[in-house]
């Protein structure tokens, strides 16, 4: 086990006009399970890349256990890596395909099975050890993958988007194993992925990139109450957060010509900032009664145990609401008025986008 540190780390690609990650600061503690996550391109992969070795630091560094890994060849690096395609050899048994990075590095017959047999048995490919990868599920495939990495016993796992090639079912029952088996393990794990709702439910603190840099860096439960700017507010959370255009006026937020009132440390807060970028998520929003907001009902997404009602502020064809609903919901073409809970609301300055106040 390890701690991993990115002290201004960067990356630059040739002839590019901007870093592909730009001094990336980020303190990983021993044992922890960090999922990197953010839109393609973001510099989500290279920092990875850049940790395991296959990517060059340009600039500042990346620490394994305090040594730091600018110059050292991944080999050296004591570092296992879970890739999104497999890369089984097909030629080979289960048992030797997880064994194989083993025997290269010279380690002895028996202790090799030992290790195949116990990295097995965590992942239940006891049966299988036999079964060459054509006769094995994708999930299966990918448990394999896991036990090449795991029969290391590496200080840090480094896995990227492992989970892109299963189907949608698969993957939800994958990420519960892999998350599980990491907490068993106590290896320090940075986990790549796209998929904001993957993140959110492994990681123990989640790193949120865009354009390659560092946006927040939090326990999901913090990012969802608390995003540091509208980027993640936006991007973390299915669906996303509804942000609208406001301003303060009148020891009140204005929303679409309605009047908010949020606690008053808010507002206190929001003074001197001009524009502001108001956020409220879905759940927070109510159908019905006297609502500060006019909604024309576009689409309703019907899930069962709750309904999405999709649709714009009346008056402004460019917005766009989304409302939790129960499943008494209204048709689309109907116009309905929506209550705001205020105590909920979120606010980001609207030229900055940074988060203003609590």
């Amino acid at each position: 086990m390890a701690e991993v540190t990115y002290d201004s780390a960067t990356c630059i690609y040739p002839g590019a006009d901007r870093p592909a990650v730009d001094a990336l600061q980020l303190p990983i503690k021993d044992g922890e399970f960090v999922v990197m996550v953010g839109p393609s391109g973001c510099g989500k992969t290279t920092a990875l890349r850049m940790l395991a070795g296959l990517e060059e630091i340009d600039d500042g560094s990346i620490r394994i256990d305090g040594k730091d890994m600018v110059g050292v060849p991944s080999r050296d690096r004591d570092i296992a890596m879970v890739f999104q395609n497999y890369a089984l050899y097909p030629s080979k048994t289960v048992g030797e395909n997880m064994g194989f990075s083993l025997k290269m590095h010279g380690v002895p017959k028996d202790e090799r099975a030992r290790r195949v047999r116990d990295a097995a048995k965590v992942l239940d490919l006891e049966p299988l050890l036999d079964r060459k990868p054509r006769n094995l599920s994708g999930g299966q495939r990918q448990r394999v993958a896991m036990g090449r990495a795991i029969v290391r016993e590496p200080k840090v796992f480094c896995m990227d988007e492992p989970l892109s090639n299963l189907d949608a079912q698969l993957r939800v029952q994958t990420r519960t194993q892999i998350a599980e088996l990491q907490r068993r393990l106590k290896v320090t794990t940075v986990y790549v992925t796209h998929d904001q709702v993957e993140a959110m439910t492994m990681g123990e603190r989640v790193a949120v990139m865009r354009a390659g840099q560092l946006q927040q860096f939090d326990s999901p439960t913090e990012l969802y109450d608390h995003p540091a700017n509208v980027f993640v507010a936006g991007f973390i959370g299915s669906p996303a957060m509804n942000r609208f255009d406001g301003a303060l006026e009148d020891g009140s937020i204005k929303v679409s010509g309605a009047a908010l009132h949020p606690p008053e440390g808010q507002l206190r807060a929001a003074k001197g900032h001009g524009k502001l970028t108001v956020g409220i998520r879905p759940e927070h929003l109510s159908i019905g009664g006297d609502g500060e907001l006019t909604l024309e009902v576009a689409l309703v997404e019907d899930l069962g145990s709750d309904s999405y009602i999709y649709g714009r502020l009346a008056g402004d064809a460019d917005s766009h609401v989304i409302v939790r609903a129960t499943r008494d919901h209204p048709r689309p073409g109907e116009v309905v008025k929506v209550k705001v809970d205020t105590a909920h609301l979120h606010l980001f300055d609207g030229a900055t986008g940074l988060r203003v106040g609590e």
